[in-house]
């Protein structure tokens, strides 16, 4: 029975469970997975900017960030152990909890949240093609960038933006609407590949000045104040910044875990993300802090320690490096977007529309939209304040997750059945009220209003960070409560 003709089924051939021998990730997929989700230029700027903030202590931001990652690795495991033991997406999973209809609308609210930062990101990477453009056209006649063609601007973009964001958005729907076989692959020749520009990056600071570079280095690793109880209220604030930035990756995290071999794999996986951010740490604060010193004995570099990669490779005296390590920036920044953004995307659509969107056509939605969220970001989304109302659509992923987990661990008792979630007959298992599972749309409510506060009550915002996780224990806690026996 084809899932076209078929009038009582949600059945959709990129939502149905993973065959058994499809899967094929493990561990050090996982570890790819995570290197990935932390290689970009905006968590190069987070950690290098949390060392700035707290003026270098090592042990406020180390083991902050490490325990921020062990509250990550907690939760993806909850989340992703129900999606790695049936194959199933995030979406479908949802249908379990609050019904059909309640699936599609608010897991639409993952997809909105990630074609609005698809399209934020494509913009930033398209930044970096840009570089590489000019670089290119200046070595070649370096007259050429004066002439008028260049500096028009239409949208605050002249010709080489343009053709950099069209050549970006356009490269990302090639490789990204590819199927998931194809991502791993993807996945892994980017985290390995980034790993190597760190390591070029690193050298090219490194070997400028081994002596001051290695001393400025270890100053930073000061440890004397380790019990010392002002850090703890710093330490508690790093860990809830480190959480917020994987927050968005939580809730989607079955979209990846649906192709985990076993329970093992799945548990081993996630412990990588720690091995991932001590890696990456290291080789930020070490660039950032040689960098620095390096630059600040040239009198014209003294304003500021420069925590973003494109603004300290400018600074370098050495064009194969620069190009270099551009080139690896773009990568970078195209995988995040890809686990982020696009995949969770897809999903979300193909689940609004079972019966006619497939991953290609999902993808063309998401690579239209995504184009004009890049076109408008920096002459008018960036100017009107649009993030705190895409901030407060995600504060409904920690409520969607407290909601999943309470129903699958103690509700369903780790028990789904599969042939129900796809069904739209009355009798099914998850139809619930018409496709609406009441007890489960009032918890999410509820745990959406709490978490929501802290982004527009003044007097809450110091708990933003913990957002997510407030709305998860409330949601977690009210559903439990109306929905157990």
């Amino acid at each position: 029975m084809s899932q076209q003709k078929s009038k009582k089924t949600l059945i959709n051939w990129d939502l149905v469970s993973v065959n058994p021998n499809n899967k094929n990730w493990n561990w050090i997929d996982l570890f790819y997975f995570w290197g990935v989700n932390i290689q970009s230029i905006i968590g190069f700027s987070l950690i290098a900017s949390l060392y700035i903030i707290y003026e270098m202590n090592s042990f406020i931001v180390f083991f902050g960030t490490i325990f921020g990652s062990l509250l990550v690795y907690f939760f993806s495991n909850l989340i992703g152990k129900p999606s790695q033991k049936y194959g199933l997406p995030f979406v479908v999973l949802l249908r379990s909890s609050l019904g059909f209809n309640g699936a599609k609308f608010f897991g639409l609210s993952r997809g909105i949240v990630g074609i609005f930062m698809f399209g934020v990101q494509t913009y930033f990477l398209s930044k970096a093609l840009v570089y590489l453009v000019r670089i290119g056209i200046f070595l070649i006649n370096p007259d050429v960038l004066n002439k008028d063609i260049f500096l028009t601007f239409i949208l605050g973009l002249n010709i080489i933006d343009w053709f950099s964001i069209v050549i970006t958005i356009l490269l990302q729907a090639f490789l990204f609407s590819s199927g998931m076989v194809f991502n791993r692959k993807l996945i892994k020749f980017s985290a390995i590949a980034v790993y190597i520009g760190l390591t070029i990056f690193f050298f090219s600071v490194f070997l400028i000045d081994v002596k001051i570079s290695t001393h400025a280095f270890l100053n930073t690793l000061d440890y004397s104040n380790f019990v010392n109880q002002n850090n703890i209220a710093p330490l508690i604030t790093v860990t809830g910044t480190t959480f917020a930035y994987f927050s968005i990756i939580i809730l989607s995290f079955g979209d990846f875990s649906r192709y985990v071999k076993t329970d093992k794999d799945l548990k081993k996986g996630n412990l990588s993300l720690i091995l991932n951010l001590i890696i990456f740490s290291f080789f930020t604060l070490f660039i950032v802090i040689g960098s620095d010193v390096l630059l600040k004995q040239d009198p014209d570099n003294l304003n500021r320690i420069l925590t973003n990669p494109t603004d300290i490779i400018s600074k370098l005296d050495n064009l194969l490096v620069i190009n270099l390590i551009l080139i690896f920036i773009v990568i970078a920044s195209a995988s995040t977007n890809l686990v982020a953004n696009f995949i969770p995307s897809q999903y979300s659509l193909i689940n609004l529309f079972p019966l006619s969107f497939s991953l290609k056509n999902s993808s063309i939605v998401i690579v239209i939209l995504g184009f004009l969220v890049s076109v408008f970001w920096l002459t008018y989304l960036s100017q009107v304040g649009i993030l705190s109302y895409v901030d407060t659509i995600g504060a409904l992923f920690g409520p969607i997750f407290g909601i999943m987990i309470s129903d699958f661990y103690l509700i369903k008792k780790k028990s789904l059945i599969n042939k129900d979630i796809y069904s739209l007959e009355k009798s099914g298992s998850y139809y619930y009220s018409n496709g609406w599972h009441i007890k489960g749309v009032y918890s999410l409510i509820l745990g959406f209003i709490f978490a929501a506060s802290t982004i527009w009550n003044n007097n809450l915002m110091f708990l933003q960070s913990y957002s997510w996780i407030i709305g998860a224990v409330i949601a977690f806690l009210v559903y439990y409560l109306l929905a157990k026996d």
